[in-house]
Order: structure tokens, then sequence, then C-alpha cells
């Protein structure tokens, strides 16, 4: 019987998907684990289906779906006793499964996620953003939501909850592993080891546009889980960081200078505070900066995204994990 089953969702991810799939069989076959690799093809028109068939993996063709419904179409033709969602550009220590088994069955969780880190490959703002994503603290921290770049959980408490929300463009992750923990499953997170994202923004726009798209699903969520202050709490700060930027330009018009000048202040004190909390545990003055501005600009993408989904226009982009 497959006691593993790893599930990839892909779109033109050939760069990658080699060492993702490599890696992947390093660490189960340390573990002494029998497993199966499926990749979920959102219609890429490069190498990376012939590239992941010939590391092993069975390849499904599933063009123009979104995220979740990729991820549910692999899990529902896998037949593993624990499901492992990877994206295509993620590359998993050798210790994975071996580490995290371990921790199941000292009975400390149900759902497992590694922290993910960066190449030093990446350029600064790709660094940043992915450091901030990294815990400080206890190596083993209960959580109430876990990432699905590595999510390695058991079959029944997936199909328990229904699986992925196959609406929501992207924050697919967030949704399903917030089910999991409303419905008494135990999640973890483990800072060590990390996995690596190799699928950085290697230029600026890209970072852009990749943040535009990630804060799609904002509404999707607030209906799904209803208006809790969690989830209500960073679309509120972009509007507000919004209003706050409208009230200095009007003020500038109407010759009130000073007044300007101090509201575009305050409207940094948002992303100051986000900053301030994801850097002072790694203790590093330039993370703290750098991130300062990625927030600042985050929030006014988010702002963006937020009215384009009121008006049912979504930010698009291929499913590829």
């Amino acid at each position: 019987m497959v006691q593993l089953s790893v599930v990839v969702p892909m779109y033109n991810e050939a760069r990658h998907i080699a060492r993702s799939l490599a890696a992947v069989r390093r660490a189960a076959v340390r573990a002494g684990l029998s497993f199966e690799l499926i990749v979920v093809d959102n219609g890429s028109d490069d190498d990376g289906p012939r590239i992941a068939r010939q590391a092993g993996a069975r390849v499904l063709s599933r063009p123009g779906l979104r995220i979740g419904a990729l991820r549910n179409q692999g899990a529902a033709l896998s037949r593993g006793e624990w499901l492992a969602f990877i994206d295509a550009d993620i590359e998993v220590p050798e210790r994975w499964l071996t580490r995290l088994l371990r921790l199941h069955r000292e009975q400390r969780g149900e759902v497992f996620a590694l922290d993910c880190d960066t190449p030093a490959a990446a350029p600064w703002y790709a660094r940043a953003w992915q450091r901030r994503t990294l815990r400080s603290g206890a190596l083993q921290q209960a959580a109430r939501w876990l990432p699905s770049a590595n999510l390695l959980l058991p079959r029944d408490c997936f199909e328990a909850v229904g699986g992925f929300d196959e609406g929501l463009t992207t924050g697919e992750d967030k949704d399903l592993t917030v089910r999991l923990h409303q419905a008494g499953v135990r999640l973890l997170a483990v800072r060590e080891p990390v996995v690596l994202h190799w699928g950085f923004e290697g230029r600026w726009g890209e970072w852009l546009g990749k943040e535009m798209w990630r804060q799609g699903s904002h509404l999707h969520l607030l209906r799904s889980h209803g208006h809790s202050v969690r989830m209500l709490r960073f679309p509120l700060l972009s509007v507000a960081v919004w209003a706050v930027d409208g009230a200095a330009v009007l003020s500038a018009f109407l010759g009130y200078v000073p007044v300007a000048l101090g509201l575009l202040l305050l409207g940094t004190l948002p992303a100051l505070i986000l900053s301030a909390r994801q850097s002072l545990g790694q203790r590093d003055l330039l993370l703290g900066l750098q991130l300062w501005w990625l927030h600042w600009i985050r929030l006014h993408l988010a702002g963006i995204a937020l009215l384009l989904s009121l008006f049912n226009r979504p930010t698009r982009r291929p499913s590829r994990g």
C-alpha cells in the first residue's frame, strides 16, 4: 500500500520541478516510505511535464483550473495514507519526512509544515519578504493556519473538511488549515529544518504582480469564515492607509503642507508595526527597514485588490503552486 502521496501543482516550472521531485524522493527513501509523485499541470507550455515524467511523476493535465482544484484533483487520484502538498519550486530537506512523522508519533500534531527560506541567490526584496515568515522561539509551534508550500497531513483529516476551496484564486492553504483548526485538528509549524523556495521573484515587477495576486481572496475568505477581527485586520489596515493617503493629498492641494507630511508619516505606521513584529525576533535592523518599505507597498496593493474584488474583477495568474 502507498504510504505517502505527494501532490505538486505546476505551471511552467521546468527550471525547478526536477529539483523539487528529486528532493521529495530523497526524503521519502530516507524515511523508508512507499510513495507516489503526482504533478497536476495547469497548462504549461514549457518542458515541465516531460521533465516531471522523467523524474518518475504521474502528470495530470488540468489547464484552466484554480489552485485549490488542482490540489484536490491530485489528491482524489492518489492512494496514500498521508498527503503532502508541495509547490513545484520548493526543495524539501532530506530530513523532512523523518522529522515530521516522528513528531506525529510523539503526538505533537496531525498537520505539519516546515518554515520556508530563500536561497542566497535571491534579490534583497525576495529574501526579506521570505524571511518575514521565519518564526522565532520554540522549534515547534502550535498554529492556527499553515501554508501549503509544504504541507503534510493524514488523508482522513483532509477528507474530513472537504479538501481545498476551489473557488479561491489564492489563500486556499489558509482557508483549508483554518477549517482544520476549527475542526479540532492540531497544526504544528516546525522551524528546523527549512524548505527552500527557488521560485523567488527575480524582478521587482514580478514581486509586485505576485503580491497583487496574493491579496485577491480577502473577500472570499471573509465570506467563508465570517468577519472575525483576525480576518478583517489586514483589509481594514489597507483601507485605512489609502484613506490617510487621500487625506494627505487633499491637505497638500489645499495648501496645508505640514498637515500633509504628518498624514503621510502616519500612513507608514501600520507598515512599521508589521515589520517590527516580524523582524524583532531575528534582531536584524536592516531586515526591519526592508520590511517596512515592502509592507507599505503591500498595504497599497491590498487596497487595490480589495477594490477589484468588490467589483468582481479578481487579479489573475495561472495556478502554479
